[in-house]
């Protein structure tokens, strides 16, 4: 079907942030997904997307948007989620380890919010965050705080990768449950030989090929799919 319009909710990864090392600073990629969109679609594309965003603040934003019947409601959501407090960890190595959004909450705030984009009229499309580059993001956080005292609770390094990976799994699995569709950008991503090179310093964030690479997909799917058409006269979008 043809959407009415796009509505995008998300963090860092929706708003199309990456980490400029020039500058040393965050900014927004001329290569992200709904800048991009909104120059090849023939509807309008709104992105609602916050930096540093989790599934609560979305829903809580969400809740007082108004209705727009037959829209596309995007929902990308997980990688703040499942953030630590990396300087508590340091401090305290030995407490259990607790994510900012604990997974069950995360779970089913997912779900409701899905529930509410239905009732609203609306279309719900869930989407994955792509994986991280746990040794550079090790680093990445550990720049102020104790290294050693964060591996110590974590175990190893790559314990940081499993973590995030267990918030996509429960993305997925809401997706098959609820059958929304679901746009899984973690797996193209795991498609490519090095899809590390696709990721910033911070180990986290998608570079400038990053967003290429999401926007190209996200637009030979919404061709293929007749959900999204272009309209006459926009050029062709190479396909991954």
């Amino acid at each position: 079907m043809t959407y009415s319009e796009i509505h995008v909710w998300g963090d860092s990864l929706a708003r199309g942030i990456i980490y400029n090392e020039n500058r040393q600073r965050y900014a927004i990629s001329g290569e992200r997904c709904t800048g991009r969109l909104s120059e090849a679609l023939g509807c309008k594309v709104e992105n609602h997307s916050v930096m540093g965003a989790t599934i609560l603040d979305g829903f809580k934003n969400f809740s007082s948007f108004p209705v727009v019947p037959d829209a596309l409601c995007a929902i990308e959501y997980g990688g703040n989620d499942c953030d630590l407090d990396w300087a508590a960890v340091a401090e305290h190595p030995k407490d259990p380890i607790v994510a900012k959004v604990p997974l069950e909450l995360y779970t089913q705030t997912l779900k409701v919010f899905v529930a509410l984009v239905r009732e609203r009229g609306m279309h719900p499309l869930l989407v994955t965050s792509p994986p991280l580059d746990a040794p550079r993001y090790f680093d990445w956080v550990t720049r102020n705080v104790n290294k050693q005292n964060v591996l110590a609770a974590l175990g190893d390094v790559n314990h940081i990768y499993r973590w995030q990976e267990r918030y996509t799994i429960a993305l997925r699995q809401t997706a098959f449950d609820l059958e929304c569709p679901l746009l899984d950008i973690r797996d193209w991503f795991l498609a490519l030989n090095r899809y590390e090179d696709y990721i910033c310093v911070d180990g986290i964030h998608p570079n400038d090929r990053g967003h290429r690479l999401i926007a190209d997909a996200v637009l030979e799917r919404a061709r293929k799919d007749g959900a999204m058409p272009l309209r006459s006269g926009d050029s062709e979008t190479q396909a991954i």
